[in-house]
């Protein structure tokens, strides 16, 4: 019998957009792999850019939330696993999947830790150092319940993995590491790269929509007029989806500081650019931005935040720095520089390889799924803590999505 995972998205996966799109369509690629159906849902509306999913034989529902008609379908689909993407989907579905389907596994993708992303945010926003009351938050409380319910919760970070198990005592049982899936880079690639020379500017991009993109371009703004002053010539592109109404007030043509949108192929303009800018203040989990740089040949400058959990203490292709001056005189020298720009490409390749080429991970996750398969009934009386939150948090989101059901149904 077919094995057949039902996801449920927070939103409709664009991968020309965000990252975490690329993240999804790796897990259902993964998953493809060794046979399973896999079906999609989702509240969202679709946009011009989601992916196709149809195309790829997954089958489609648009789902209401607060509507107990979830029930009737998820009872249809019998899933063997649910995955919820994100801590909100599980809050919002879960209890309905363990009540119809109870023999369902139920996996949590955390993207990533929503509540150490608001921590950081919270210390940048009031220009102080990160404290551990910071994490302490509504969104912790909620996030952690979410991941104690479910029987196995995807972190994409080893940062964020150790700060679970060591930190906060969840036990690994029901954690796995599993971060972005990539094909491997062969060393002939370089060849297929654009030369220094013919490459120029500047270029950063992140989807507008999150908010520490949005402060990243902030603090691009704040560098750009002393890099500009060294490099004359040197113009900075600004790529993202969704781009807001504040960030096109930051284009000038006249500083070299163009804001530019949505880019219609981010290997395209990767491969035509000398340097991506990623001055990240603050966030989680791992930077797609950075991790395309590697794979399509294009050297970086970035933060101690940005690097976060992405080198395994290999060399950068590029530099990590730690202050606003470092990361302004290591952007010059990474463009003027050919010998070590050239050296920080073939440095993204090993990256790439040791770190997040696909078969590193894939067998392991895969036998993590069919060990709970088989043994689930065990796997979760081991966690009675997640029975406990089963029983007791989701009585309160249960009955609260009840009676929104019964307010919208105007009875």
């Amino acid at each position: 019998m077919q094995n057949h995972l039902v996801i449920i998205g927070t939103v409709w996966p664009e991968p020309t957009s965000t990252a975490a799109g690329s993240r999804m369509l790796q897990l259902i690629t993964l998953f493809q792999k060794v046979n399973y159906k896999i079906t999609f849902l989702s509240s969202a509306s679709k946009s011009d850019f989601s992916y196709p999913l149809e195309n790829q034989n997954i089958t489609t529902h648009h789902i209401k939330l607060n509507n107990n008609s979830f029930d009737a379908l998820i009872t249809q689909l019998n899933p063997s696993i649910v995955l919820f993407d994100r801590f909100m989907i599980e809050e919002q579905y879960g209890w309905r999947v363990a009540e119809n389907c109870p023999n369902a596994i139920r996996i949590l993708d955390t993207e990533d830790l929503h509540f150490l992303r608001k921590a950081r945010e919270t210390a940048f926003k009031q220009a102080r150092t990160l404290t551990f009351q910071d994490y302490l938050s509504d969104i912790f409380k909620r996030e952690l319940a979410a991941i104690y319910r479910c029987d196995l919760s995807l972190l994409i970070s080893e940062y964020e993995m150790e700060l679970l198990t060591h930190t906060f005592k969840i036990n690994p049982s029901i954690l796995h590491y599993i971060p972005f899936l990539v094909d491997p880079i062969s060393n002939e690639c370089l060849n297929n790269y654009s030369a220094f020379s013919d490459r120029k500017h500047f270029v950063s991009i992140g989807n507008f929509l999150h908010e520490p993109n949005w402060q990243t371009v902030l603090q691009l703004k704040k560098h750009w007029k002393s890099i500009k002053k060294a490099l004359p010539e040197a113009e900075l592109h600004i790529y993202g989806s969704y781009i807001s109404e504040k960030a096109q007030q930051l284009h000038n043509q006249k500083e070299g500081f163009l804001v530019k949108g949505r880019a219609e192929s981010v290997e395209e303009v990767f491969n035509t650019s000398k340097v991506l800018l990623a001055p990240i203040p603050y966030g989680a989990g791992l930077k797609g931005k950075l991790l395309e740089s590697m794979r399509f040949g294009l050297p970086n400058v970035t933060t101690l935040m940005g690097a976060e959990a992405m080198s395994d203490n290999l060399d950068w292709n590029g530099f990590i720095t730690s202050t606003d001056e470092e990361f302004i005189e290591k952007a010059i020298e990474l463009y003027k520089n050919e010998m070590f720009w050239k050296k920080s490409q073939e440095n993204g390749i090993k990256l790439i390889n040791q770190c997040f080429e696909k078969s590193l991970f894939e067998t392991d996750f895969i036998a993590k799924v069919n060990n709970l398969l088989e043994n689930l009934n065990q796997h979760r009386n081991c966690n009675f803590l997640g029975q406990i939150f089963q029983h007791q948090t989701l009585q309160s989101t249960k009955f609260m999505s009840k009676w929104i059901e019964l307010k919208n149904s105007g009875q």
